[in-house]
């Protein structure tokens, strides 16, 4: 037994005394009737005291029977999994590995109970803090003191031992030898990793570890990767559509002002803690609303998968850009087209479309698709619309003769839709008949306000023709009257703009709508109000300002701001008229515009190839997600 660099002073002695006879001898006597041994056994394995050298010497005596550990004996089995092997020495895990190997090969009824072993370490342990009596463990409290607390008190327990990080090394080597040795794992874990997913009001450091270790699962088991997103997106969903842009921005501006309040109290403070707290740099990118909070981590984690995973030193891998592109479009399908509102989670697919022009026209393509095909509900159609109309004027990474080919695409589309509908019963405004022509509309306005200038520079007399081969006046002046029903700060800036270039007269159909709009009265506890419905598309533009801090910064660079045209562009009364109907700001015209719903999510539930080939390249991570530290 090894004592050597050992402190004989402050250790306890190890411990060497065994009671009861060896493994095999035990199940003898346990199939002849005497448990007695057996259980001993058990008390024994469940010891929280165990040492290191008793853990290799029982993990020795299993494997030499192995073949006997029936399920008549999953009762010792799960006592055994159940050993505190990882942070151990390098000789337990190593022992304990060759015997979860020896186990899953021998009795593949024990598969399931170790994968969900392995499972149940993707998180880290609650550490234990108190403050004033009670238990504020991992709280999935929303109270921002609490929360702070315990991840100050994890990311410091991290940091001084490093423990965190090398166990899940020790977990995904785990993992990595059980598909090795059975290659149906994939179909029994992604079950375990489902139910296994930490409720999503959980801290966002055990939300930021259980989604790292996922998508680390999802690089050497590819066939698991599409489910995997799924389930990473579907919970990033419920956070997203839980936190609407504006009370987010509200909840942060509430923020802003109290500490400007506090520190303007506290100007004559001399207290060096309060003044530290202030000015630490650490708690600038940390989100004051807690939901927010929760989706910007995940978001980093999400976003930083992606660019490794398309990446490899540094140059983009356009095949396995491609593969990660055709799972993010069917998770983007399934899931995120169906929930409106969400905020965050599609600028996933935006910023993957970022990589490459072919990856964004393709996702152009794909919604072009879908807004023309009867065969979809008309809701996913309106939505595919308003992706299209938003990505094509905020994604500032696509020239401008990609958004000339999207509007000869949608332009023409409008004008054979007007064809089919102005001889006909159903020629006027109705959106529950039309839905799908007025997001396409709304689309082609929205993108013309954002492209308008780049299509004309260069060469005006070129742009202004191409602009009048579009043909608008027609598509506004028809009987089916899109004005009416689109976004009031998207006509009437359509209107500013088509005026200033004499391409279409909006103005006298927009008076004329707004003499025909009814109010709509509703009694309150404080009198009667008068409102009208500004938003009978009840439509939302996929792609407005991103506000989460951290994952930002990746977006940013990619984004296209709003830009407020100068007066010579758009005359005061229209600006005024806009004004109006937006609480206009430096980031967005629609800002205000839309009112804040919460999200109403639409959502279904949800070839094994081991790059592995020797014992020692267990647990080598292939690309620079998975050496990201925590």
């Amino acid at each position: 037994m090894e004592i050597e660099g050992r402190d004989f002073m402050n250790t306890p002695p190890l411990k060497t005394v065994r009671f009861g006879g060896n493994v095999v001898a035990t199940l003898a006597k346990f199939k002849q009737g005497d448990t007695s041994d057996y259980e001993l056994l058990k008390h024994q394995l469940a010891d929280p005291d165990i040492k290191d050298a008793q853990i290799i010497n029982w993990l020795q005596e299993f494997r030499n029977c192995v073949t006997q550990l029936s399920k008549d004996h999953e009762q010792l089995i799960y006592v055994a999994l159940r050993l505190p092997w990882l942070g151990r020495s390098p000789a337990v895990v190593e022992e304990y590995l060759a015997f979860l190997s020896n186990l899953v090969s021998a009795q593949t009824v024990y598969l399931r109970a170790c994968l969900k072993m392995v499972v149940s370490n993707f998180t880290p342990k609650r550490v234990k803090i108190c403050e004033g009596g009670v238990d504020i463990s991992d709280s999935d409290d929303d109270d921002e003191r609490k929360l702070s607390t315990l991840l100050k008190s994890l990311k410091s327990e991290d940091d001084k031992r490093g423990d965190l990080p090398r166990n899940f090394d020790q977990c995904h080597q785990a993992l990595q030898l059980i598909s090795r040795y059975v290659p149906s794992t994939s179909r029994f874990l992604m079950p375990i990793l489902i139910e296994n997913f930490p409720f999503v009001q959980k801290s966002s450091r055990t939300l930021e570890c259980y989604v790292h270790n996922l998508l680390r699962v999802a690089v050497y088991i590819p066939s698991l990767r599409r489910d995997i997103l799924e389930l990473i997106i579907s919970r990033m969903l419920k956070l997203d559509v839980s936190a609407p842009r504006g009370e987010i921005e509200e909840v942060e501006e509430n923020a802003v002002q109290q500490e400007m309040k506090g520190e303007e109290e506290g100007l004559f403070d001399m207290d060096e803690d309060v003044c530290s707290v202030k000015s630490s740099p650490e708690g600038t990118n940390v989100m004051v609303h807690p939901v927010a909070e929760r989706l910007d981590t995940l978001m980093v984690v999400l976003l930083a998968f992606i660019k490794d995973m398309c990446h490899v030193n540094g140059c983009l891998d356009v095949e396995r850009t491609k593969d990660l592109y055709k799972d993010l479009v069917c998770v983007f399908d399934k899931l995120i087209l169906p929930t409106h509102a969400s905020c965050h989670v599609q600028y996933a697919l935006f910023y993957l479309c970022s990589f490459r022009l072919a990856l964004a026209e393709a996702f152009l393509e794909h919604l072009w698709k879908l807004l023309q095909s009867l065969s979809h509900p008309a809701v996913l159609r309106q939505s595919a619309a308003g992706y299209m109309g938003s990505f094509l004027a905020r994604a500032n990474f696509l020239p401008v003769a990609t958004v000339r080919a999207c509007l000869d695409l949608l332009v023409p589309w409008l004008h054979l839709y007007i064809d089919s509908q102005d001889s006909g019963s159903r020629a006027y405004c109705d959106i529950t008949l039309h839905g799908p022509f007025y997001n396409a509309c709304q689309a082609v306005f929205y993108t013309l306000l954002f492209r308008h200038r780049s299509i004309l520079e260069g060469n005006m007399k070129k742009g202004l023709a191409y602009l009048q081969g579009l043909n608008l006046e027609r598509i506004v002046m028809c009987q089916l009257n899109p004005l009416k029903v689109c976004l009031p700060a998207v006509t009437n800036m359509f209107a500013a703009i088509t005026r200033k270039y004499q391409l279409v007269f909006c103005y006298t159909i927009i008076e004329r709508n707004n003499r025909h709009v009814l109010p709509v009265v509703r009694s309150s506890v404080g009198g009667d109000c008068v409102s009208t419905n500004t938003n009978p598309l009840d439509s939302f533009f996929p792609f407005d300002p991103y506000v989460l801090k951290r994952s930002s910064k990746l977006i940013e660079p990619l984004y296209q701001v709003w830009e407020e045209p100068a007066d010579t562009e758009v005359d005061t009364v229209t600006t005024k008229r806009v004004r109006q109907c937006s609480d206009a700001d430096e980031d967005d015209f629609l800002q205000g515009e839309m009112p804040e719903t919460k999200g109403v999510m639409s959502m279904t539930p949800g070839s094994y190839e081991s790059h592995l080939h020797s014992p020692s390249s267990v647990g080598s991570p292939p690309i620079a997600f998975l050496q990201r530290p925590f």
